[in-house]
């Protein structure tokens, strides 16, 4: 059977690096003198230096982006619609932002007959995937198919989906678009646990063309793990005041154990040259490193990326295989891996075309 590739990637992050003025509002936010020292010296090891928001950085002037200094007010948080609004406005700039950096051509844009979407941290409809056909004036029998509320693994499922359309037509280039807007979610909290979480997340979007013409990355086989006694330790729920996130101190161990017993499972064998992993944060790429028996430099992209933009859910993946695609030589042999809910791990094994 034909192989098929995943060609290119276009990524792409709001303009407003909030990092540092998140820290210090965090820091600000927390009563308990004990809590904010433990707060700032976790952070300053997080070994993220840059974040990026659709919330602007400074107080917003008529006209412009909603800012977050006004969004987050202390003892008004938003309501869930509030923040969906927020979404509606702000996805669909970001998500041609992207779809520019992918640069189809005409022809590309002719063969296009799927477009899949993942998302978890914002929804209406008509959505995204209107948006998409619309601005890049595809087809209106362009199929569409919307991946909600998997968090930071659904990229591999919707590249797993794009394998199957592709193999099934070969003809077909399929467009794979993955957009989050995590910042919108912060949550009024005084546990440490849940301020340590938020400083990790981000905004961003990846789009992804997947086709039967060899090039890029050949997207070889994907397996799903689902870690055992780990069902709460991720959950992701809609709450009155945005989606509420628990995350589980007890994730890095738990994954860690997982690749030491299972890690002939996550290589299938192979001689893997090429580590593309979710960096869901500093803790989950050391955890990953310890229980693989990896090198010191095997997570260098994965690291790279959550430095300079930090855990942009599913589309975080992504930005570590367009970085990886600029430096790999032909033939390495490659694994992708993101975790999230369940908590399970998905696995895509690959190799440089």
């Amino acid at each position: 059977m034909a192989g098929v590739y995943l060609r290119r990637i276009g990524t792409a992050v709001p303009e407003h690096d909030i990092h540092d003025k998140f820290i210090a509002f965090a820091t600000q936010m927390l009563e308990d003198r004990r809590a904010r020292s433990i707060f700032q010296r976790i952070a300053a090891k997080s070994e993220i230096h840059h974040r990026y928001s659709c919330l602007t950085d400074e107080p917003a002037r008529s006209g412009a982006a909603m800012d977050a200094f006004s969004f987050y007010a202390g003892g008004q948080f938003p309501s869930t619609a509030q923040r969906m609004k927020v979404f509606e406005q702000s996805a669909p700039g970001l998500l041609r932002k992207a779809l520019d950096k992918l640069a189809l051509s005409a022809q590309e844009r002719g063969r296009i007959r799927h477009v899949i979407v993942t998302c978890c941290t914002g929804f209406y409809a008509p959505g995204m995937d209107f948006d998409i056909i619309d601005y890049l004036g595809l087809s209106a029998s362009t199929e569409r198919t919307m991946m909600g509320f998997m968090g930071c693994y659904a990229a591999m499922n919707a590249l797993k989906m794009a394998r199957h359309v592709v193999r099934s037509e070969p003809d077909a280039h399929v467009l794979v678009v993955n957009l989050e807007l995590c910042t919108l979610h912060f949550q009024p909290t005084q546990e440490l646990s849940e301020v340590i979480s938020f400083s990790l997340f981000a905004d961003g979007c990846a789009a992804s063309l997947v086709t039967s013409e060899p090039g890029g990355l050949e997207l070889e086989s994907f397996h799903a793990m689902q870690i055992e006694e780990s069902r709460d330790l991720i959950t992701w729920r809609v709450g009155d005041l945005g989606f509420d996130m628990f995350l589980s101190t007890h994730v890095p161990a738990r994954i860690a154990k997982a690749m030491r017993e299972h890690g002939d499972a996550v290589a299938d064998g192979r001689d893997v040259k090429l580590w593309a992993i979710h960096p869901g944060g500093r803790s989950i790429l050391d955890a990953v490193e310890d229980g693989l028996g990896l090198a010191p430099d095997a997570l260098r992209p994965s690291r790279e990326v959550l430095a300079s933009f930090g855990n942009m859910s599913s589309a975080t993946v992504m930005f570590v295989l367009e970085r990886m695609m600029r430096e790999a030589r032909t033939g390495e042999a490659g694994c992708a891996m993101s975790f999230g809910p369940g908590l399970t791990a998905e696995i895509m094994r690959f190799h440089v075309a």
